[in-house]
């Protein structure tokens, strides 16, 4: 039975041994911020400081992100933000195929119970994932698509940005795009829901 509400699922996670990853953390980093927001992003994995403390986006690159969602209109507390995996990889290597597998279902259904109008995905490993598509994301940053649920913004990760100059500019651009998307959609009210949905199967 699918948890009834995002404290249930995190609880439900606390002790979660569907992967190998779990034999090195210090806690399952499961998200953080509004659980009504309207826009929720989504991250790669937790690296040390969010293993430690157990909160997504609070070392350097959190620090970026949330410079970068003041640029755009946002507050941190007002957006939901989480990671594909929820545990740290060792060294803060890449995910492997059947981590993010196992961690996948979670991060759908953080999505199902929050119900975000957006998603904003940041890096290579979030955009494949919410896409379903091997497209990596510099081809495909700044750009919208719709799925069955909501609208996907893939942007570059704030990682990349601090550890590729040339790739700064570019981020602080996509937000500016990112924040005159969200200008429209406040102008848009959300579509009523289908009396009977199809969904759409992304993966």
């Amino acid at each position: 039975m699918p948890p009834a509400t995002l404290a249930d699922l995190h609880d439900s996670l606390r002790d979660c041994r569907q992967c190998r990853l779990a034999d090195g953390r210090t806690q399952v980093v499961f998200g953080d911020g509004n659980p009504d927001a309207s826009v929720m992003f989504v991250g790669e994995a937790p690296g040390f400081h969010e293993d430690r403390q157990g909160v997504p986006f609070v070392g350097a690159a959190g620090n970026l992100l949330t410079e970068l969602l003041t640029s755009a209109g946002l507050a941190r507390q007002d957006v939901y933000i989480a990671n594909v995996v929820k545990c740290r990889p060792p060294e803060n290597r890449n995910p492997a195929p059947e981590e993010v597998e196992a961690c996948k279902p979670f991060l759908l259904e953080q999505i199902r119970l929050i119900k975000p109008r957006l998603v904003c995905s940041l890096g290579n490993f979030a955009t494949q994932t919410l896409l379903g598509s091997k497209v990596g994301v510099s081809k495909v940053h700044g750009q919208q698509f719709q799925l069955a649920d909501f609208l996907l913004f893939p942007l570059f990760h704030p990682a990349a940005g601090l550890h590729q100059n040339a790739l700064l500019p570019i981020l602080r651009e996509d937000f500016q795009k990112l924040k005159q998307l969200l200008e429209q959609m406040a102008a848009t009210p959300p579509p009523a829901p289908a009396i009977n949905p199809v969904q759409m199967d992304l993966f």
